[in-house]
């Protein structure tokens, strides 16, 4: 997965987003999950995206459910989605500076039975674009990209 230059913790891009929503959850509370899924549900209902509800809430869930396991106690995991006309961007950030690790090799050589180790294969595979980067502040921010207009047929 590749790198990119360190992530400030308040991004400058909130002012230039046509929508954006965020929520910070507990890493260690037993709803983040499904709370992460709805927010992720409701944002593109009320922003009239349905098209990209199945693929978005999965990669969110995989995101989050990485950041759950790998970030132990009450720390932050925080979701937000940023829509422009062409994009929508989700990004999940944790306290864990650990970059995340990717199947390496043929994904047609994976073994599908492990519990663990298929997500950041699925989010890959679902959004156009993913990709991760240090936060200033310690942790770090992975992201996907969904193209907009490609589910609905716009060049």
């Amino acid at each position: 997965m590749p790198t990119a230059r360190p992530v400030p913790l308040e991004p400058a891009a909130f002012a230039t987003a046509y929508r954006f929503r965020s929520v910070a959850l507990l890493a260690d509370a037993e709803d983040t999950p499904p709370v992460a899924r709805r927010m992720a549900r409701e944002t593109l209902d009320d922003w009239e995206l349905p098209w990209l509800v199945d693929d978005v809430v999965l990669c969110v869930s995989e995101l989050v459910g990485n950041a759950v396991r790998h970030v132990a106690g009450r720390r932050r995991i925080g979701l937000t989605l940023r829509y422009w006309p062409r994009w929508l961007f989700v990004e999940v950030t944790d306290e864990d500076p650990a970059p995340p690790r990717l199947p390496s090799g043929d994904p047609s050589g994976l073994d599908l039975l492990p519990e663990h180790g298929r997500g950041l294969f699925i989010v890959q595979s679902l959004a156009d674009a993913t990709w991760w980067a240090p936060r200033d502040a310690g942790g770090k921010s992975v992201f996907c990209r969904f193209d907009v207009t490609a589910g609905r047929g716009v060049a």
